[in-house]
């Protein structure tokens, strides 16, 4: 399991909005809670991530594709719940 496949929405939802360069505030405005509830997803966000910093969990968002990681994580998801057993089952024959 990826780091990143530990992360709620809501710290996922930071961790984007940290990485296109918003403040706390912002996000708190963003998201609808106060700047002390963003402190705590960011903490236990860079604590799962093993990040130690803004600029760290920054480079990590990037890393895993910028503000389409979490449509490629939701997708893998997805697709894992919906796949078919026969593809992955062998035909016998």
């Amino acid at each position: 399991m990826q780091p990143c496949e530990c992360l709620r929405t809501k710290e996922m939802q930071v961790a984007t909005l940290v990485w296109e360069g918003l403040t706390n505030r912002q996000i708190a405005a963003i998201i609808g809670t106060s700047e002390q509830v963003v402190k705590n997803y960011l903490r236990t966000t860079f604590d799962k991530l093993g990040v130690w910093s803004r600029l760290e969990l920054a480079l990590y968002v990037a890393r895993q594709g910028g503000a389409g990681w979490r449509d490629t994580r939701n997708l893998a998801s997805e697709s894992a719940l919906q796949s078919d057993p026969s593809d992955v089952l062998p035909q016998s024959g």
